[in-house]
């Protein structure tokens, strides 16, 4: 039996592959069980970690280095590459709003954790760990480690804090997001899922009744205004059309327009009356609106589509056919003519079925087509990611280079190649699902190392007197800093609850906390919102961690 017992006990890389995946399974099984309505999901593979590693269940240290620095590296570049796409124009949609109220709660709870450790005499090494767990960001303490390491210094302390403080993170957001909708949120801050409309895109019906836009052209009527938007359907003496640009307005037409809800009110003053329907619900079927044109999503699998303007394609000229909204990774865009399209891409088309079939071919819509892997941007991004997180940045007043480190580099790296490929030609779509895989691989393999390696000194530090301290200085850091700046959304910049709750999440980079606010907010403004300050936050933590250890130690 020597043979089965080596497999879990003698240093090997059999022996290396078979114990963290047995302390991935264990640990994903138990994440799915709910206490109180709230699960930890992949995050209890970090526990398990640390009881095998309390048990004494080692493996060989450079095989723990190499798939703990993998497994962070793979998990933060797919998030950049899923993100990506719809990163920047999430911010130009009222995002940098969300971003800056993000931001604060960064800062705020950095320069609460400096603050604590001068009041209490906690080490910075210390606090750095109590900070990352505190804001449940595995990213960050390996940031916070590398530079340890490089200052020469042991960063089994930082790890250590990290895991007393991070089951409390997980619950400390979940208790805020509780806390401000007792105590702080009105009726009217909740958003109801009859006025959920996604992103950045609206629907909405005007009537021609300004005489000023009478007998001109789109073209031109576009030409004297600075609103973006596409004009989908005209009816005129009950008979529906596909307007051109060089389509001609009337008084009376009726014009289905999408467009930014932030600017309906300036194309009401533009086109005149507003009819008061709302076209945005989830259950319009738009091919019941009329009987002469069809409205069908068509996929852009084609990869010699990717990259190119959609003007460039002439769709609707050539067969008289108009794009209404384009979605990508979970965002819809207005189809403006310089909109870059991407693999991937879902096209709404509306037009006739000969027209929508033909359209069809020169896109692609083989959906098994994008099932096929597509792993080179993947290596491409995880080289480039890391020459990017190596790179010394000299910061005036600090002795030590910064650098992005293994999380800082390839998350970067990821959201401009997601964002950016395209325009160079470069493949970068890969399916929700394989996306998914891959942040789920290498999370649950960080976390397993980073267990395994603090679990050998975990209950007898929990036991010490700081132990105690450092959980209860960990859940200050967490809580204080998301109510404060939640007060401060919701009173003075008058943003919805969904919203905040999805900044409260996205600053702590808190996934489950996430689920809870999906689960108890009507609509996915939550799930918007985490997505658009997720990534700032992600970088702004890897780079803070560092400078707080070079300039507190």
């Amino acid at each position: 039996m020597h043979w089965f017992t080596d497999l879990f006990i003698q240093h090997s890389a059999i022996q290396a592959v078979v114990v963290l995946s047995l302390i991935s399974v264990i640990g994903m099984a138990l994440g799915k069980i709910k206490l109180l309505g709230i699960s930890l999901g992949v995050t209890f593979v970090f526990f398990v970690g640390i009881a095998a590693g309390h048990f004494g269940l080692t493996i060989d240290p450079a095989m723990l280095a190499f798939a703990e620095s993998f497994g962070l590296i793979l998990f933060v570049y797919a998030l950049g590459l899923q993100v990506g796409p719809g990163f920047f124009s999430s911010l130009r949609s009222g995002g940098i709003r969300l971003v800056g109220l993000a931001t604060l709660i960064v800062a705020v709870g950095s320069l609460l954790a400096v603050g604590l450790s001068l009041a209490t005499r906690v080490p910075m090494s210390d606090m750095a760990g109590i900070l990352c767990g505190a804001t449940t960001n595995t990213p960050a303490l390996g940031a916070a480690q590398q530079m340890l390491s490089q200052m020469q210094l042991d960063s089994n302390n930082a790890t250590l804090g990290c895991a007393l403080t991070y089951p409390l993170g997980v619950v400390g957001v979940i208790l805020g997001i509780i806390a401000v909708r007792k105590l702080f949120a009105r009726p009217t801050d909740i958003p109801r899922p009859d006025t959920e409309h996604r992103n950045n895109v609206f629907i909405v019906e005007f009537k021609v009744t300004n005489p000023g836009i009478a007998g001109r052209s789109i073209r031109e009527v576009v030409q004297c205004s600075h609103l973006h938007f596409v004009i989908s359907r005209l009816w005129r003496a009950g008979r529906v059309s596909i307007p051109t640009s060089d389509s001609a307005l009337e008084a009376g037409d009726l014009i289905l327009v999408i467009a930014s809800p932030d600017d309906v009110q300036a194309l009401g003053q533009l086109f005149g009356e507003q009819i008061q329907k709302d076209w945005n619900t989830r259950d319009i079927d738009w091919n019941a609106v009329d009987s002469q044109l069809s409205s069908q999503s068509i996929v852009v699998t084609r990869p010699e589509i990717n990259g190119r303007r959609l003007s460039s394609l002439r769709l609707r000229n050539l067969y008289g056919i108009n794009i209404s909204r384009v979605h990508r990774s979970g965002v819809q865009l207005l189809a403006t003519p310089d909109l870059m399209l991407q693999l991937g891409d879902s096209l709404t088309v509306v037009g006739e079925e000969q027209a929508i079939r033909n359209v069809e071919k020169i896109l692609g819509n083989a959906v098994r087509r994008l099932d096929e892997p597509n792993l080179i941007p993947v290596f491409i991004g995880l080289i480039l990611g890391l020459l990017l997180g190596s790179i010394p940045l000299a910061i005036p007043g600090i002795g030590l280079p910064v650098k992005l480190g293994l999380a800082g580099g390839p998350i970067i790296l990821g959201i401009l190649i997601g964002t950016f490929g395209p325009r160079i030609h470069i493949v970068t779509y890969t399916t929700l699902s394989a996306n998914l895989m891959l942040r789920a691989l290498g999370l649950s393999l960080y976390l397993a190392c980073l267990g395994l390696d603090a679990g050998a000194h975990f209950v007898e530090t929990i036991m010490r007197p700081e132990g105690m301290l450092w959980v209860a200085l960990g859940f200050l850091i967490t809580f204080l800093p998301i109510v404060a700046v939640a007060l401060i959304a919701l009173r003075l910049f008058r943003i919805d609850f969904g919203r905040v709750a999805g900044i409260m999440c996205g600053s702590m980079a808190n996934p489950m906390a996430l689920n809870y606010a999906n689960e108890t907010i009507p609509g996915d403004h939550p799930a918007v919102a985490y997505a658009t300050v997720y990534p700032v936050c992600m970088f702004l933590r890897v780079i803070i961690i560092q400078l707080l250890l070079m300039c507190f130690l």
